[in-house]
């Protein structure tokens, strides 16, 4: 029988143009990761200040600076001064030893990381999201398969409606001109919610 396990991670959502961010590469290979958590963090949020260091550098990640200026690129190996004012880490080396050290470095100075393929070395996991103008959805299997939180991203990207967007516009819109009482502008808040998310997934019925 297979023990039932609960999902225990504190979802967040980081404000990361307020924060200092470090990509850490190492080699070839870990370029190749590199770029791909960089553009991860991109696409969240393209006003965010990354920092990477890396003995190699790949070529899109140079045309990547090319074109956001609040990327710095730093080629060198890693040296645990490399971390001081440091918020968040992202750390793909792929190398045990070194990602075990930057660990012991980041824990020191009491830093959030993510070690690339080494779960039990994250502070935090980048999970799947879904994104319609303001609303982002993040999803996660706690670890147990990557695969399924990418098709679920697939799924609610394509039956999720764009005009979601104009809903949730609508409704900051109405709270900041609403009148009355806690209780009141909660009761018109609900009702107006349960009418333009009646069926949020199906464009024909809603």
């Amino acid at each position: 029988m297979i023990k039932k396990e609960n999902n225990r991670l504190f979802p967040i959502f980081l404000q990361l143009e307020r924060l200092s961010f470090l990509i850490i590469g190492f080699n070839y290979w870990c370029g190749k990761t590199a770029l791909e958590k960089l553009k991860t963090v991109l696409r969240n949020n393209p006003d965010t200040e990354v920092n990477l260091i890396a003995s190699h550098i790949d070529k899109k990640v140079y045309e990547l600076a090319n074109i956001f200026n609040s990327i710095r690129l730093t080629k060198k190996i890693y040296g645990s001064s490399d971390l001081k004012n440091m918020d968040v880490i992202i750390v793909a080396v792929n190398d045990s030893m070194l990602s075990k050290r930057i660990k012991k470095d980041a824990k020191k100075m009491h830093t959030l990381i993510n070690v690339s393929d080494i779960p039990e070395l994250c502070d935090f996991y980048l999970g799947s999201i879904v994104q319609k103008g303001n609303l982002k959805i993040a999803i996660s299997t706690n670890g147990k398969s990557p695969t399924i939180a990418k098709r679920l991203k697939d799924i609610f990207s394509e039956v999720l409606l764009h005009k979601l967007d104009e809903v949730l516009i609508n409704m900051y819109e109405i709270r900041k001109k609403l009148k009355g009482d806690f209780d009141y502008k909660v009761e018109i808040l609900n009702a107006l919610t349960r009418k333009w998310l009646k069926n949020p997934f199906y464009p024909d019925k809603y």
